[in-house]
Formats: structure tokens, sequence, C-alpha cells
């Protein structure tokens, strides 16, 4: 069974770059063919799909966050991390790792670049989450 965990500071001054990381264990990030992504939860509001990368190490972002993010892995540690630059208090959330996506649907949408609000039930595994707070 896939676990994933993520870790990374709680606390981001604006303007910073908040840095995840994911580790995975009971699967591989250089061979899974579904894939990891980031995903996350802002107070009250839905999940966000921020972006992925592929067993080749090919990367894919969501339009809106494409110019602040950047995915990239360690197969070595089997973890895949998140950058996201010039961060503001909008970007305190819940941040989520997950397998996935689990759904050709997704995918497709992924291609079109206009993959946003997701499911728990589109991903097949997810990380317990991690609160980050932009803050000052």
């Amino acid at each position: 069974q896939v676990q994933l965990q993520e870790s990374g500071p709680g606390l981001v001054k604006p303007s910073q770059t908040l840095s995840l990381t994911c580790t995975v264990s009971g699967g591989s990030v250089a061979t899974n063919t579904a894939g990891w992504s980031w995903i996350r939860q802002p107070p009250g509001k839905g999940l966000e799909w921020m972006g992925g990368i592929g067993r080749s190490g090919f990367t894919y972002y969501s339009p809106s966050l494409k110019s602040r993010t950047s995915i990239s892995r360690d197969t070595s540690k089997n973890q895949f991390t998140l950058q996201l630059s010039s961060v503001t208090p909008e970007d305190t959330a819940i941040y989520y790792c997950a397998r996935g996506p689990d759904h050709q649907r997704l995918w497709l949408q992924i291609i079109a670049g206009s993959l946003g609000e997701v499911q728990r039930a589109d991903f097949g595994s997810w990380g317990q989450g991690t609160q980050v707070t932009v803050s000052s």
C-alpha cells in the first residue's frame, strides 16, 4: 500500500518561497504510471490541484500557478518536492501530496490546461496534509 508523508515549515513569510517534500513508501516515484501531484485546500474552500510530476520526470502545472510553481523529485530518496515562490497570505492552506490523478478525464483536463478543483476520489493515495500559514 502506497503511503505519502508531507514535510516542511508550517510558517512562511510573505514574498518568500514555500518548500515542501513528500516522502513515498510502498511505491516508486520513478515507476508509478499515475504520477504524483500536489494539491492544496485554503480555509473554507475546495481542493485545488497545483501540479504534478510523471514517472519520466515530466512536470505539469495548473496554469493559474505555473509562473510560481516548481515540482521536482529525488528518486534516490523516493521523494518529490514543491516550491511555490512569492507567497502571499492567500497561499495559506493545507497542502497535500497524492498519487495520481487516477482518472483519464483529469488527464484530459491537465492537457487542456483546465484542471482546477478536484475531489479526493480522483487520487489513489493521499498524505495526511500539512498546514502552511503565510504571515509576517
